[in-house]
């Protein structure tokens, strides 16, 4: 019920890009749009889930709300060599890590619920 519409407008919007016309600022709304739906969609599953490793979606969604701050407002390298978008690309590699670690516990912890449902 979430995702259909979430994937009707990503699809519209790419093809809107790619076979209309492609406007840098339109694609940075809607990618900006696009992630604080993502960030408060998780926000809302890990405030109401009872998951046990629902720690790692609050930490991914905060991390998350940090990298789309960085992106949109972004700010001149500082001494030369560190900025907005440096900060970023820094912060997206434990969280990829942390997304993929949330998701083999969250496949255990679905395959216990449903082999204890199974006996």
């Amino acid at each position: 019920m979430v995702a259909a519409p979430l994937i009707a407008f990503v699809t519209t919007h790419i093809l809107y890009l790619k076979c209309y016309q492609f406007d840098y600022d339109l694609n940075m709304k809607a990618c900006a749009i696009m992630g604080v739906a993502e960030v408060l969609i998780w926000g809302v599953w890990a405030g109401i889930s009872n998951h046990p490793s629902k720690w790692k979606i609050w930490v991914v969604t905060i991390s998350e709300g940090l990298i789309i701050l960085f992106q949109i407002y972004d700010f001149p390298p500082y001494k030369g060599f560190l900025d907005a978008h440096a900060i970023s690309d820094a912060i997206v590699v434990p969280v990829s890590y942390i997304w993929w670690s949330f998701i083999h516990d969250d496949s255990e912890y679905r395959t216990k619920t449903l082999m204890k449902k199974a006996k």
